[in-house]
């Protein structure tokens, strides 16, 4: 009889689900059973939001903001070290190559350094008022925080929402995404060896609509954040409303990549290219649209038909440019946006290859480029999260603009042009969270404030702006005569 799976983390200890219930965990590489994890559900939530709520009156939230960092500052340090075991375990846990989940481990390394150095700088004011009065303005921790994070970047997401709560000291209870939560169990574990006391970090495994559920509605969180789909966010925020709950919600987007004619051909392709294969094309910010001027429209699709051609998907080990996606329904989903594109009657300009390490029971997907798309097309619309990019051409500036603007979404949007007045004047006039010019995603950009508008979400993480989101501001006025 196999082991119980003890992958739920509260107040200091490991243990299963009450229930002892678990759920398999699928490698998306052969679609093979590698492991399991605890089915926690209203019972371990509620006792971890206890053991949260409890670690506030204990030594972290009281404890002078450097030496928070310090501790932060270790666990930086014990990411590092143990970098090739936590990437081996999210590669197989999610099929991204394997020199990106490494990228990814240094990431949510970087993610509790910059933390660290910040913990001890959340800052207030002094506001002028009348005289005989002093007014301050401090910011205190929300208290306790309920993270709600995706499985496409599992061991980073880890990274940039426990990061900013501990820093400005937050207790947290973390339900990681059941198709993808094997790094964060190690991390936790991580965490714990670092010296953080039991209570502050919390971790529950299981399925969204039980474990998820009960943490959005739970009554004793002060905050919530959440990543992932729309229609998912929205029932986190009507739960959260419900409880007079502030969230951040980061909730996907339909990302515009600009190309002008006066744009830099090979560095913009190269990019677009990458960002839409990068991790299949599972990431909220990718730029799965390009909006390529029509004087240059030909010239430019044969070099991004080149690019595209070049891509090869396999598995991990193979560190190719693209793995496969994480599960069989999102296979089953990218597919048919591949279908309906290619029985519309939309031409297929290239698409890549698959290696020989993609073994048929994987769940694997070619990458495709399509165009030229109308741009009231589902393909055009919708979020397909897979490595699907839609080449769409427009006239001038301006139709560039609408048609950027143009869908439900507003996350990132990114700008080829050397021209320095129209970088400007687009960048203003694009309604997303980020605009990038002559390059895109920065480096995973852990200082660049990230969020987005309209059906993107609202609220910022990353950066010194997501102290603010973890903080309530309180105003101190003082009479002294």
């Amino acid at each position: 009889m196999p082991t119980e799976p003890k992958t739920i983390f509260i107040a200091g200890e490991w243990s299963g689900a009450q229930s002892r219930a678990s759920l398999e965990v699928r490698s998306p590489i052969d679609g093979e059973i590698f492991a399991a994890i605890s089915r926690g559900g209203k019972a371990e939530i509620d006792r971890a939001v206890a053991a949260a709520r409890a670690a506030l009156s204990g030594p972290w939230t009281t404890m002078a903001g450097f030496e928070r960092g310090r501790i932060m500052s270790k666990l930086s340090a014990l990411i590092l070290d143990n970098t090739e075991e936590l990437a081996q375990l999210e590669a197989r846990d999610t099929g991204k190559p394997i020199s990106q989940a490494r990228t990814d481990i240094k990431a949510t390394a970087r993610y509790f350094e910059f933390y660290a150095g910040a913990a001890d700088k959340v800052l207030g004011d002094v506001l002028p008022f009348l005289d005989g009065y002093q007014v301050t303005v401090q910011r205190e921790a929300r208290g306790v925080c309920g993270l709600i994070i995706p499985w496409n970047y599992p061991a980073s997401m880890f990274g940039r929402t426990i990061g900013p709560a501990l820093a400005t000291g937050n207790t947290v209870v973390l339900k990681p995404a059941e198709d993808a939560s094997m790094s964060c169990a190690r991390l936790t574990a991580l965490a714990h060896q670092a010296g953080l006391p039991p209570g502050v970090i919390n971790l529950v495994t299981g399925l969204g609509e039980e474990a998820g559920a009960a943490l959005s509605q739970h009554t004793d969180v002060d905050f919530l954040s959440f990543t992932g789909s729309p229609e998912v966010g929205t029932l986190i925020q009507t739960e959260a409303a419900k409880n007079h709950v502030p969230c951040v919600l980061e909730l996907g987007g339909k990302s515009p990549q600009i190309v002008f004619e006066d744009a830099d051909f090979e560095a913009a392709a190269k990019t677009i290219v990458s960002v839409i294969t990068q991790n299949a094309g599972q990431t909220c910010s990718a730029g799965s649209r390009v909006l390529i001027q029509r004087s240059i429209y030909d010239r430019f699709v044969a070099v991004l038909r080149e690019k595209m051609t070049e891509v090869r998907v396999g598995a991990p080990a193979a560190d190719l440019q693209c793995g496969p996606v994480i599960n069989r329904a999102q296979q089953v989903k990218v597919k048919g946006f591949i279908e309906r594109a290619t029985s519309d009657g939309i031409n297929v300009i290239a698409q890549g290859t698959l290696d020989k390490s993609a073994v048929a029971t994987g769940y694997f997907i070619t990458p495709t480029l399509f165009g030229p798309v109308p741009v009231k097309h589902e393909l055009a619309q919708d979020e397909v999260f897979g490595p699907v990019l839609a080449a769409i051409p427009f006239e001038d500036e301006a139709e560039a603009i609408a048609i950027a603007n143009g869908t439900a979404y507003g996350l990132v949007a990114g700008l080829w042009t050397e021209n320095g007045a129209r970088q400007m004047r687009v960048a203003k006039k694009l309604r997303v969270g980020q605009v990038f010019i002559n390059n895109y995603g920065a480096g995973g950009g852990i200082e660049l404030p990230f969020g987005g508008v309209k059906r993107s979400g609202h609220g910022r993480e990353k950066g010194l702006e997501a102290l603010k989101e973890y903080t309530v501001a309180k105003t101190v006025v003082l009479k002294h005569g």
